[in-house]
């Protein structure tokens, strides 16, 4: 049960703090003690600053990290991709992923690469999902990482997501990008490799 807790936890912790997403912290620190327990430690700096923070300011702070900052997007594909034509292709081959494994997408609103999407998918359909989050290993490392650099407390979620695939997490960021140069890890034979010449983050020194 682990897994599916951590992304159904991490899935609720990286969407807009809404009342329902805030409403359900308790039940989220509750699970994660219960049936992830090792996951617990790395979102209890985001459930303690919930707690404590007046909620217009959290829903605020969001705003700022996630959707005013290229820095920390969340959308994995644009990591990879950038705005590029290409993106549209794997946008448009994560929707037939999604409706092969019967999951649907009418009622989201969002982009299939979204990274809160990804983990409810995941949720449900653990290895399936984990496929996608291990191709797109690298764009998680460097969400981690920049949350990392600005000392969010969003960073813990993350990184408890990269602990649930299999290999270590780089260490910084020139091993992220060389990461993502390198195109996905080997255990995902048959994937498309990324082409080093659309990642963003080679050219740029990373979104802002």
């Amino acid at each position: 049960m682990t897994r599916p807790i951590v992304y159904q936890a991490a899935s609720l912790c990286l969407s807009y703090p809404d009342d329902e997403v805030l409403g359900l912290a308790g039940v989220i620190r509750g699970a994660l003690a219960e049936s992830a327990p090792r996951a617990a430690g790395g979102f209890a700096p985001l459930l303690d600053w919930w707690a404590a923070t007046p909620v217009a300011e959290v829903r605020r702070t969001y705003v700022d990290v996630f959707d005013l900052s290229k820095r920390h997007a969340l959308y994995l594909s644009y990591w990879t991709d950038g705005d590029t034509r290409r993106r549209g292709v794997v946008l448009a081959d994560l929707k037939g992923r999604y409706r092969d494994a019967g999951f649907d997408l009418a009622s989201t609103g969002e982009l299939p690469d979204h990274l809160p999407l990804v983990l409810e998918f995941a949720r449900h359909r653990p290895d399936e999902g984990a496929a996608i989050l291990q191709e797109y290993r690298a764009s998680l490392e460097l969400i981690r990482i920049a949350l990392e650099e600005a000392r969010s407390a969003y960073a813990g979620v993350v990184a408890e997501v990269c602990a649930t695939l299999p290999g270590r997490s780089p260490a910084d960021r020139q091993q992220a990008m060389a990461m993502a140069a390198a195109g996905p890890p080997t255990e995902q034979v048959g994937l498309d490799p990324f082409d080093p010449r659309l990642l963003p983050l080679a050219t740029t020194g990373g979104p802002r």
